[in-house]
This record gives structure tokens, sequence and C-alpha cells, in this order.
């Protein structure tokens, strides 16, 4: 698992997904939990049903098979090179597939041709990660067009980008404002937690997961950086079952599952 907030990103797929099905009226509505081969034998009949295509994309994404998504998305793109929608699902699977710079170029695209909020949140928070000061600027465009609907995402990308640059007082600061703004936001949480954790103020990192975890039991990164915290206390016992909290919710965490079989190890 990856330290990233690509949920902007994902947010605006849904966006994607949700235009394109009122757009597309083609025949036989198919969820993409429908078998591959019957998708695929759809799309011959119905080649340009974009709604079907999505759900093929949609099914390869689930499967992990980002290759076959980008590719069968990158023969939409080709169809269509001005819809936003395409190269913003197209970034959504670079970031995914862990290729930062073409979800940039993905997004870069989807912003020129169709600058919404939501897709320029999302550029910000990639921009943000790779310590661009673009994100910045981004961020105060986001508080220009509607303070009160996207602040917490502007101040959220502002803290992302000095925790990223290592300037943790500040982030902390900007963390703390888009909670005044959402107590719900849980990557604040949790980018608060990594930069009290950095600073080694350890306690403080915890105080700020627990009131994470109590409002969203099931936050599994919530419990995985309270393993490290622990971890830095000396307190193995209540690391091992952190990280066991962390695994019960994400079965796939593989940072929590190293982390627990190094305390396991240590323990016997």
């Amino acid at each position: 698992m990856l330290r990233t907030c690509c949920w902007l990103i994902l947010t605006s797929l849904v966006i994607f997904f949700s235009a394109c099905k009122t757009q597309d009226k083609k025949p036989e509505e198919k969820s993409y939990l429908a078998p591959k081969e019957e998708l695929k034998r759809e799309i011959e009949l119905y080649p340009d049903s974009l709604m079907l295509v999505q759900s093929l994309i949609e099914l390869y994404r689930h499967e992990g098979a980002y290759d076959s998504a980008i590719a069968l998305t990158n023969v939409q793109i080709a169809k269509d090179s001005g819809n936003a929608y395409l190269w913003n699902m197209k970034a959504t699977l670079n970031f995914e597939n862990e290729d930062t710079a073409n979800a940039i170029k993905s997004l870069e695209f989807a912003v020129d041709l169709y600058p919404l909020p939501e897709y320029l949140a999302a550029l910000g928070t990639v921009y943000a990660e790779v310590k661009d000061p673009k994100a910045l600027i981004i961020a105060d465009d986001l508080l220009k067009t509607n303070r009160m609907k996207y602040g917490k995402d502007a101040f959220f990308i502002k803290g992302l980008f000095f925790n990223f640059s290592g300037n943790r007082l500040k982030a902390i600061s900007f963390f703390d404002s888009t909670l005044r703004m959402d107590f719900t936001y849980m990557f604040a949480y949790r980018e608060k937690a990594i930069a009290l954790y950095e600073l080694g103020k350890y306690e403080a990192a915890l105080i700020t997961l627990k009131r994470a975890v109590t409002i969203q039991n099931s936050f599994d990164e919530g419990y995985y950086w309270m393993g490290k915290c622990y971890e830095k206390m000396n307190m193995k016992d209540e690391a091992i079952q952190s990280y066991q909290n962390a695994l019960l919710y994400d079965k796939d965490f593989e940072e929590a599952r190293d982390a627990l079989e190094k305390l396991n190890r240590e323990s016997n």
C-alpha cells in the first residue's frame, strides 16, 4: 500500500462512470461484474458503447490488470482525445499503477479540457506529493472558487505539499485547518500524525490517530501509524495489536504485515 491520496482522483473517477452511464443508453446495461468474455462479445456487437468499454476497463482495474485497462483507455482516447473524462480515467489508472509522471500528464490534459474543481483537486494532490509548487497555486484557486465547498481540499493540498517538502509545523497548521472544516477528513489525520511522527512527537501523533479511528474504526492506515508510534515508544504489545487491526480491515496491507511479522520474530 502506497502512502497516497488518490481518493481525490477516485472521486472524479466516480464522476466519470456516473456521467458516462447517463450519456450512453446503449442496450443491455451490464454490471462491471459481468464476465470478461461476455463484455468483450457485447463490445464487438456495440463497438460505440462507451458504457460497455468502461465496464471492461473497470473490471480490469478491479483485477489489478492495469496494463490492459490503460491500453483499452488509450484506444478510447484515440477516438475522442477531447474527452476530459477519459483523461481523468487514465490518470486514475496511472496513479494506482504507481506511474505518477503519467498520472500528472493525464490530469493536466483533463484540466486543460474541462477544469472541474474535482480534477483540479486531484492534480493539486499529486503535485503536492512530488513537491511541485503548482500545488499551492491550485489550492489558492480552489479557495477563490468556493472556500466553503473546496476549502478543506485546498488546505489539505497545502498541508500535503509542506509535509512532503519537510516543513512539518507548517503542514500541521494546514491539516488543522482542514479538520476544522471537516472533522471526518481521515487523510488529514493521517498526514498530521505523520508530521508529528517525523518530529518525534509520538504521543501527540497517537492522540491524533486515536481520534481518527474513533471517528472511523475501519481506518486501516490509522492503525498502521499507531503501530509505528507504539514501536517508537517501545510498547510492542500495543504495536502488534495495532498492526493486527490494520490487517483486519485490509488483509493486503503489506507494510502492516511486514511490521507485524518483524515484531513477532523479535518476540520469539
